[in-house]
């Protein structure tokens, strides 16, 4: 009885991602995700680089396809001092285009300082973000800028596909995964045009706004140490608290390659954990400014994060850990039927067995108990923390980019 608050937490956050969510969904209609076709601003890409090799080349390719107005499109990469041949494969890339322009920062610099650079070299209105190790739907940028519908939309952000989703057993644990985390999550905050975590993916913003928390965005540091993780998800906290709208839509896509070994997945959990703990304690002082149904879900989200370990902990001391193992294998199995049924309809490349999804009941509670303690201890870490060989990393252009009309959910 002693862990029943810790019990409610999980009851709550399961509620409001599963259930208030969807139903908010669903309740507002075509609301939900509403757009503006006569909004047709000039735009900027922006892609920091930093060792993504032959990626870069195939990533900036795919920008070049984009539907929208060349005239009004402009791309920007911005090397940060990477010590492979990133830039050589940009400079390939923007060969003979003159609406592409490759910079190289004098020193490493970080991710969100090297966007900052590349906003201050143009003056589109739109600035999309998108991460050097991506290939972007042709329909995104589009897609992104359709839903500004008012003027207080600071960001757009969109939605990511898993290229190697048949690699192995890992991958395909992520894809189904990824499809929760952004078909089902953000729903709650959606609703009230709050969400907290923007991917840096692909997301587009208001060049105005980003230049007004520049001074913010430049100065990150703990411990008086320049934090370069987790940069898209403080970005986005800082767009709420200065009193801007954030948008989600899965209309607008790209692909990445998920982690393809434990090594890798690792990594990328364990910093994705420092930039929660970092931002979601930074984001109490003004949690109180949210609508309070998405107060709530934030503080239980933290509140939970913080305490799972201890209940991981508390059942290994008291050989209770295939209680909760067990409990995980029924809540993974549950969600397992679900997104079988939601992608019944998808070809079969573009969907994994729901049985792959098992391996995360024993992946999350290992993570939790282990990561968030050590996250705890490093998040003062000050390293771009890439997936390492740039090699592994280049996804395969898909064979189909139009995927808009059977997008999942």
């Amino acid at each position: 009885m002693e862990l029943f608050p810790i019990q409610m937490l999980f009851l709550v956050v399961l509620m409001n991602r599963y259930i208030l969510g969807p139903l908010l969904r669903r309740l507002q209609g075509p609301r939900f995700d509403a757009t503006n076709d006569d909004y047709e601003p000039t735009v900027a890409i922006i892609i920091p680089l930093y060792n993504e090799g032959e990626g870069i080349y195939h990533a900036i390719l795919s920008l070049l396809e984009q539907d929208y107005p060349a005239d009004k499109l402009q791309i920007i990469v911005v090397d940060d001092c990477s010590k492979d041949d990133s830039y050589a494969w940009a400079q390939k890339a923007a060969q003979g285009r003159r609406n592409v322009l490759v910079m190289r920062n004098p020193t490493n610099m970080g991710k969100r300082k090297g966007i900052n650079r590349g906003v201050r070299a143009t003056q589109a209105e739109i600035i999309v973000s998108v991460d050097s190790d991506v290939i972007v739907d042709r329909s995104a940028v589009r897609q992104l800028i359709r839903r500004f519908l008012y003027p207080n939309v600071a960001a757009v952000g969109g939605r990511t596909y898993v290229t190697n989703r048949h690699q192995n057993w890992l991958t395909r644990m992520i894809e189904i995964k990824f499809h929760f985390a952004q078909e089902w999550l953000k729903d709650l905050e959606r609703s009230f045009r709050t969400v907290m975590c923007l991917s840096g993916c692909l997301t587009a913003y208001r060049r105005s706004v980003l230049e007004e928390l520049e001074p913010i965005l430049e100065a990150r540091a703990i411990a008086g140490i320049p934090i370069k993780y987790g940069e898209d998800r403080f970005l986005t906290r800082q767009i709420i608290k200065a009193g801007y709208e954030t948008i989600y839509t899965t209309e607008a896509f790209c692909f990445t390659a998920a982690p393809a070994n434990l090594a890798g997945y690792f990594a990328q959990q364990l910093r994705w954990r420092r930039s929660n703990l970092v931002d979601m304690i930074g984001g109490l002082s003004h949690a109180w400014r949210l609508h309070p149904v998405v107060a709530v879900h934030y503080v239980s989200q933290l509140a939970l994060l913080l305490s799972y370990p201890i209940v991981i902990i508390h059942n290994v001391l008291n050989d209770e850990f295939w209680d909760i193992l067990t409990m995980h294998v029924l809540v993974v199995a549950f969600l397992g039927f679900i997104y079988r049924r939601e992608t019944r309809h998808l070809p079969e490349d573009r969907r994994v067995p729901a049985l792959c999804f098992l391996p995360m009941a024993l992946m999350m509670p290992v993570t939790y108990a282990l990561f968030t303690p050590l996250a705890l201890l490093t998040l003062d870490s000050g390293s771009w923390e890439t997936r390492g060989s740039p090699a592994s990393a280049v996804p395969s252009p898909p064979q189909d980019l139009s995927l808009s009309s059977s997008s999942p959910g």
